[in-house]
Formats: structure tokens, sequence, C-alpha cells
């Protein structure tokens, strides 16, 4: 007879209001003025700021959305993490991950991994500096022997894809944390959250390719990352942004048949009339991003550029008077009146003059 803090067959006892949690943790309808039961789908690619840098929680949605917010909650939740990231699909988490590293560090990966895993670690990781060495974890004296001063992150998957090997995680955690500043990632996707926890087991990172076990229904693709540090949350979070850029305008004339409807310029004053430049706008709304019908105004500064340090905002001109503008579809006198009401309000008469 089975012990009763036993699960069924001699496994570990089911995880806890693991249903409950699927069903409800970050899918309140009290978070909706709809109140709808069913997080509804956030379409939007930006989100209107109520000043520069002063946003209702959503920029840009690569930083996230309200629909994502409510599967990353979830997961989080079911993995038994404090923080849980989504992306694009399993590899670009993966790659991702990859990103915590730098040139010349060490990745241990187990030697028998998912096929794109593999791909990716030997045919492009490795041309970005990386040093990758392919260990069977399963023997966890080959895994101690293989760890060196260089080595920075571990990668397995547990079971393995395609052979099954099962591989000890709290052994592999145990061997890898007596050494300073090393991850350990597991790759959960075969488990799934409800068989599987690999982060109560000691590692750092438990990743999926949720197109899998994770949705469950062969229509989603996507990648999932948990974690409990709150470095490698705000390291992981950080690296699902990029930094925009644009090219000379010479250049562009040389090359272009004409130019897209991108307008930067610097405002007369200092920052807060910069500011109430941007709060007085009416037809066009601050936010991130460009290139969509509707025209956006943004403060590269404070929104778009603030991880780029002061000092080499400064070279580059970033300064707290540029504003960045993407124009939209609307009639263009509406759009020259309402640049206009907003200057006016920002900048005195004697400035405009002077």
């Amino acid at each position: 007879m089975e012990k009763a803090e036993d699960g069924p067959q001699g496994f570990l006892p089911p995880f806890e209001h693991f249903a409950t949690q699927a069903i409800h943790v970050g899918q309140e309808p009290e978070q909706w003025t709809s109140m709808a039961v069913v997080p509804p789908i956030s379409l939007s690619t930006t989100f209107k700021q109520q000043a520069p840098g002063q946003h209702c929680g959503f920029e840009y949605s690569r930083s996230g959305n309200p629909t994502r917010n409510c599967l990353e909650k979830a997961v989080a939740a079911l993995d038994g993490a404090k923080y849980c990231l989504a992306y694009a699909s399993g590899l670009a988490a993966t790659m991702n991950i990859a990103h915590l590293l730098k040139m010349g560090d060490t990745v241990i990966c187990m030697d028998d991994v998912y096929g794109g895993t593999n791909r990716y670690f030997r045919k492009v990781a490795s041309r970005m500096g990386l040093k990758i060495t392919f260990v069977d974890c399963s023997k966890l004296e080959c895994l101690e022997a293989a760890i060196t001063p260089d080595t920075k992150l571990v990668w397995l998957e547990t079971p393995t894809n395609p052979t099954l090997k099962v591989i000890d995680i709290q052994g592999c955690a145990d061997v890898i944390h007596k050494h300073k500043d090393i991850i350990l990632v597991v790759d959960n996707t075969f488990m799934s959250a409800y068989f599987q926890r690999p982060l109560s087991l000691g590692a750092d990172i438990c990743m999926y390719s949720a197109t899998k076990y994770m949705n469950g229904h062969s229509d989603v693709v996507m990648g999932l990352v948990s974690v409990n540090c709150d470095d490698l949350y705000e390291r992981l979070k950080f690296l699902q942004n990029g930094l925009t850029s644009h090219p000379q305008h010479e250049l562009m004339k040389r090359q272009s048949t004409g130019c897209p409807g991108m307008v930067t310029f610097y405002i007369k004053g200092n920052l807060e009339h910069a500011e109430i430049f941007l709060k007085n706008l009416k037809l066009f709304a601050l936010a991130e991003s460009l290139g969509g019908y509707e025209s956006l105004a943004e403060h590269p500064a404070i929104m778009t550029h603030a991880s780029v340090p002061e000092e080499e905002r400064e070279v580059l001109g970033i300064n707290d008077t540029l504003i960045r503008l993407s124009i939209g579809l609307e009639d263009a006198q509406d759009i020259l009146e309402d640049l206009e009401q907003a200057l006016k309000a920002a900048v005195p008469e004697h400035m405009v003059r002077n």
C-alpha cells in the first residue's frame, strides 16, 4: 500500500492546487474594467504613456502586454517560480539565455539534447565566441570533471530528447553550485510543470518549448523561462528588448526612393519644455514604436534610449530636448495644427523669437 505522502506508483505526490493555479492565477476578472472571465487578447504593439517614461505598466509589446502578463503569472505559479518570461519560440528563449554569457565563457551541455539546441550551440553560439562542451551529465563525476573556471552555464534536459535518459537535477545542482557564478538551466519541455519543477531541485532557470506539453494543442509556437532570482530576471528582461537605430539622412538620399514618416527635432528650452509639449499633444499618442497608421510621439532620452548611458547619450545628441515623431496617416492639416498648439503651450513667445 502506498504511503499517504506518496503519489501513484511511488512517484512524488502531485503538486498541490495545480489545476486551480492554471485556471485562475494571473487571470482574475477584477483586473479588467469589463470583468472578463477569459483574459482579452491584446493586439496593440505599443501603449500610450501619461508622460515620458510614465506608463501604466506597458511600453512596447516585446517587453510585455496585458495578455502575456496573464500567461507569465500563471506559468510562474505552476513552476513554483517568482518570475516567468514568454518568448516567440523555445529557441528564442534558448538564445536569450545564451545572451547572458560573454565571449570566452564555456557552456556544458548534456550530450543528448533536442537537435535544435545541439545545432544552436554547435553552429551558432560557438561562432559567437562561446565554448561548448557536450557531457553525459547523467554521470555526476563527468559533470564535475568538465567544470573549469570558464564554465558559466550548464544546460540539461531530463528526460533527454530522444533517448529519455534521466538526469539527477538536485545532484547536478549540488555539483554546480559548489562553484561560483555558474547558471544551471533545465529544459523541462518533456515533463512540463505538471510533473516536474526544476527550480525546487536547485535549477536557476527552467525553460520550455511551450509549443509542446505546456500548450498541448499543437497550435502555438512559444518559449517560456521561469526563474526565482531577481538579478537573473532583470538581466533576461533587459535582453528581451533590442535598441532602435536610424540611417544618416544623406545616405538615405543616395540609396532610397523616399523617406519614411520619421521626424526628430530639438525643442527650445529644457526637459520641462519637452514634457509640456508631449503632454499637450492631442492627436499624437505618447508611445514607443513607429510606422503605424496613427501618429506617435516619444522622448528618446527617457523612453526608447533610457538604457543608453547618459554620457553616451550626450555624445550622440540624445539629450532632454530631443523629441521623435512617427507621422501617421491623419490629415496633414490636423497633424500640423496639433504640433503647433503643443509647441505654443510649451515654448514661450520670446523663446520662439530668439
